[in-house]
């Protein structure tokens, strides 16, 4: 039985559920011979880790603050993840080459459409940053018009313009102190730090449409909370992960059809243990 191995990088990354998630997807498939661990890798030391992997490695997840600095470390960059230039999965082939691909994009795709959003006439974003450019990639296949993104300051608004320039996406930006008008919009998806939208909770609507939160804990956050008792739909971060895992899962061992409800079952259990 050959031994293969992968693992998710950080930092900090003592907090990931990737290995839970991943070794249920392993439990499931029968992969016995597979183990998914975790290191704390930061900018620094990301090329000397990349360059100690043995054949028996077979991929990577990554997570902050690697997700651009491998770029250049890649032999090979998905055109998916070279349009937000942000890399979350490295596979290593028979030959060592290093192939990098984006999941977080798919996964949001995926997660919505499990509640049933295959496309929206416009869309809000709060937030900007990796997540945010994520988001309207995301969008490119969901929104049929408008993103309107509310950020804090000129220069995020600026990035997230260009970000939807270069993705194909109509962006107009606002000032994060209107960021309740969002709120009104078909979609809503909030890529904002913890405790970030609590203050907007006050203001959901009597009939508020579809909330992606990208937060998986703490959870539910008070908008996502709010947002259910007000009848709204909710897609969470739990959603988000467990869908671009199962697409690591399946590129890292080339099986199909990765055990989403294990996985996320798994996700559940280990978020209510903590």
């Amino acid at each position: 039985m050959t031994r293969r191995r992968a693992a998710v990088l950080g930092s900090p990354i003592a907090h990931s559920l990737s290995p839970v998630l991943h070794r249920a997807a392993y439990a499931e498939l029968g992969l016995d011979d597979w183990t998914y661990e975790r290191f704390e890798v930061d900018e620094a030391g990301l090329a000397e880790f990349l360059a100690g992997r043995t054949a028996e490695w077979a991929g990577l997840s990554l997570t902050m603050p690697l997700k651009r600095a491998v770029i250049p470390l890649l032999d090979e960059v998905s055109g998916t993840a070279a349009s937000v230039e942000a890399v979350n999965t490295v596979v290593f082939g028979a030959d060592g080459r290093r192939r990098g691909d984006n999941t977080d994009i798919p996964g949001m795709v995926a997660a919505l459409r499990e509640r049933g959003v295959e496309k929206v006439d416009s869309a809000a974003v709060l937030g900007a940053g990796a997540t945010a450019s994520s988001a309207l990639a995301a969008l490119v296949q969901v929104c049929a018009g408008e993103v309107v993104a509310y950020v804090r300051s000129e220069e995020r608004a600026a990035e997230m313009r260009e970000w939807g320039r270069r993705l194909g996406v109509a962006v107009r930006t606002a000032d994060w102190a209107d960021a309740h008008r969002a709120l009104g919009a078909p979609l809503v998806i909030t890529t904002t730090p913890a405790g970030a939208t609590d203050a907007l909770a006050a203001a959901v609507p009597a009939a508020p449409g579809i909330l992606f939160d990208v937060l998986y804990e703490p959870w539910p956050t008070t908008l996502a909370a709010r947002w259910s008792t007000g009848g709204g739909a909710v897609v969470g971060g739990l959603d988000l992960l467990v869908h671009q895992a199962v697409l690591q899962v399946e590129q890292m061992t080339g099986r199909a059809g990765a055990p989403l409800a294990a996985m996320r079952a798994a996700g559940e259990a280990a978020l209510a243990a903590r």
